[in-house]
């Protein structure tokens, strides 16, 4: 407890059917979407949508797995659509899978989302957002 290190560990975050959150949202951890999220989504690591779940939007993780509906763009390390899950848009993996039952509309190619390249996207949406606040306050 005192005057060890200890990692800092994020827990899983879970968004409950019935709850629908909208902007940018960022997870330290694993996240568990079984409501609606739209918007611009970061996860540091794995996110889970539930059969009934929904994300529409920008997302960049490690790992999707969708079981619900995902609609946008997607920048991700590894895709799992499971059985009666939807992915619609434009998805940008380096690893695919998708169950018997599970549904793909759009266009994927092939990157290797590694650590730089995720850093970079990072700063670019930084960059755009700062040339957005000064066109509005012009």
């Amino acid at each position: 407890m005192f005057g060890k290190n200890t990692k800092s560990s994020a827990g899983l975050t879970f968004i409950s059917p019935g709850t629908r959150l909208s902007g940018e949202t960022r997870f330290e951890g694993d996240a568990l979407i079984g409501g609606e999220l739209l918007g611009n989504v970061e996860a540091l690591n794995k996110i889970t949508i539930e059969p009934g779940g929904v994300i529409d939007g920008v997302l960049k993780c490690t790992e999707l797995k969708v079981s619900g509906q995902f609609k946008g763009k997607l920048f991700c390390e590894k895709l799992i659509i499971a059985g009666g899950g939807t992915v619609e848009g434009e998805v940008k993996c380096d690893r695919m899978e998708i169950f018997e039952g599970g549904q793909f509309v759009g266009f994927r190619t092939r990157e290797s989302m590694s650590g730089e390249l995720l850093e970079a996207q990072k700063t670019d949406n930084r960059k755009e957002s700062q040339v957005l606040l000064r066109q509005e306050t012009a």
